[in-house]
C-alpha cells in the first residue's frame, strides 16, 4: 500500500513520488536518514499549493514527525504552525524525531523544546582505508569469511525477494518470541520507491546468508546510507563487514564522496545545546547510554559503526511540542515497534 498523504483540508491520496521529490529538493540539512520519510505506514501533511510537506505518524495521543520540515525555508514556519493546528483539533501533541541541527531554529521559532537524543556517523571515503593495525582485526574478519566461501553482489531486489523475506523472518525469530520487527526509524525493503535503494547479497553456494541495503543520502554530505542490514543466525562472523567493504568498494569506484551508518540514540551527547533545552531530560538520556539496553540496542550498533572509524558525527535532535517528557520518548519508540 503507498504511503497516505494528508493534507490541511483532510483529503488523502497517494502522494510518495511527490513525497520523495519534496525531500530531495528541501533536504538542505542533510539529513542522512531522510529516506526513512517513505517508509510504508508514514503519514504526509501538506497545504494546498505548496510542495512541502511533514511526515509523521499518529500514535495514541501523539503525533510522531520523523526529521524537520520539508519545505522551502520561507514556508517552513508556516507549515509547522498548520501542523501545530492540525495536531491540536485532534488533541494531539507533536514530538519529532532525528531533527537536525540546522532545523532546529524553525521547532524553537514555535516554541518547541529541543533536546539532544543521539548522533548519526558517516565515514568520508575518499580518505577512507582499511590499511594500518587498527583495522587488522576487522581485515582478518572479512577475509575469513570470504575463505569461507562467501560470495558478494549488488543484486536486484526482486531477485532475491522471497529470500529476503524469509531471511528476516529467521533474523527476527532469534529476538525472542514475540519480538517484533522495528520500523520508522529503521529501513525496509519493497515497497514504490525499492527501485532507488542499493541491495548488496552475501550468498554461499547461491544461497542468500545476508544483505546490506543502501538508502540514498541527499544534501551536503550526499552519498549512500548503510541502513537495513540482516544475516542468517548461522551465517558465522565477518558477513556484514564483508558486504559493506564490497559495497564500498563499488561506491568509491562511482565516485561517491559519503557512506553513513545512520541514527544511534543515546549516542555522543556532547553536542551543542539549544536555548531552552530540559537538562532532566538530557540526563535521562545519558541514563539510557547506560542502562537502556532493554529499549533499544544503542551500544551494540555503535560498536559496529565504529569499526569503520567515521569522520562525521552528526547529532539529532528530538523536538517537543510543549516540553520534554519522558511519554514523549515512549511514543517514539512505540512508533518504532520498541516497546
Amino acid at each position: 500500500m503507498d504511503t497516505v498523504t494528508t493534507d490541511a483540508l483532510g483529503t488523502q491520496s497517494t502522494g510518495t513520488e511527490a513525497a520523495a521529490a519534496a525531500v530531495r529538493r528541501y533536504c538542505d540539512s542533510g539529513n542522512p536518514s531522510a529516506y526513512l520519510a517513505f517508509n510504508r505506514g508514514n503519514s504526509y501533511f501538506r497545504l494546498p499549493g505548496d510542495d512541502g510537506l511533514i511526515v509523521y505518524r499518529p500514535v495514541g495521543r501523539y503525533l510522531v514527525q520523523f526529521g524537520g520540515v520539508f519545505a522551502a525555508p520561507g514556508s517552513r514556519a508556516r507549515l509547522l504552525a498548520a501542523f501545530v493546528d492540525f495536531a491540536a483539533a485532534q488533541d494531539r501533541e507533536i514530538v519529532a524525531v532525528q531533527v537536525q541541527g540546522a532545523d532546529a531554529p524553525v521547532f524553537l521559532d514555535a516554541g518547541f523544546v529541543v533536546n539532544q537524543m543521539g548522533a548519526s556517523y558517516a565515514v568520508d571515503l575518499d580518505t577512507f582505508t582499511l590499511a594500518g593495525t587498527r583495522f587488522m582485526q576487522l581485515r582478518n574478519k572479512i577475509s575469513k569469511a570470504l575463505r569461507g566461501g562467501l560470495v558478494i553482489t549488488e543484486a536486484p531486489y526482486a531477485d532475491w525477494r522471497k529470500a529476503v523475506t524469509e531471511l528476516d523472518a529467521a533474523w527476527l525469530g532469534t529476538k525472542g518470541e514475540g519480538v517484533r520487527a522495528l520500523e520508522f526509524l529503521v529501513g525496509e525493503t519493497g515497497g514504490p520507491l525499492q527501485r532507488l535503494r542499493r541491495l548488496f547479497v552475501a550468498t554461499r553456494e547461491e544461497e542468500l546468508v545476508g544483505y546490506i541495503s543502501y538508502s540514498p543520502v541527499h544534501g551536503p554530505q550526499a552519498g549512500w546510507m548503510h541502513d537495513l542490514s540482516r544475516r542468517r543466525p548461522d551465517a558465522g562472523p565477518g558477513v556484514m563487514e564483508a558486504v559493506n567493504k564490497a559495497a564500498i568498494e563499488v561506491f568509491r569506484a562511482e565516485g561517491v564522496r559519503w557512506l553513513h551508518f545512520g541514527f544511534t540514540p543515546f549516542t555522543s551527547l556532547d553536542a551543542p545545546r539549544f536555548p531552552g533545552y530540559s537538562l532532566a531530560f538530557h540526563w535521562f538520556v545519558n541514563h539510557l547510554w547506560e542502562h537502556g539496553e532493554a529499549v533499544y540496542p544503542a551500544r551494540t550498533q555503535l560498536a559496529y559503526k565504529e569499526k569503520w572509524a567515521p569522520t562525521l558525527v552528526l547529532p539529532e535532535y528530538l523536538a517537543f511540542q510543549r516540553r520534554a517528557s519522558l511519554p514523549g520518548l515512549v511514543h517514539v519508540f512505540r512508533a518504532c515497534n520498541a516497546v
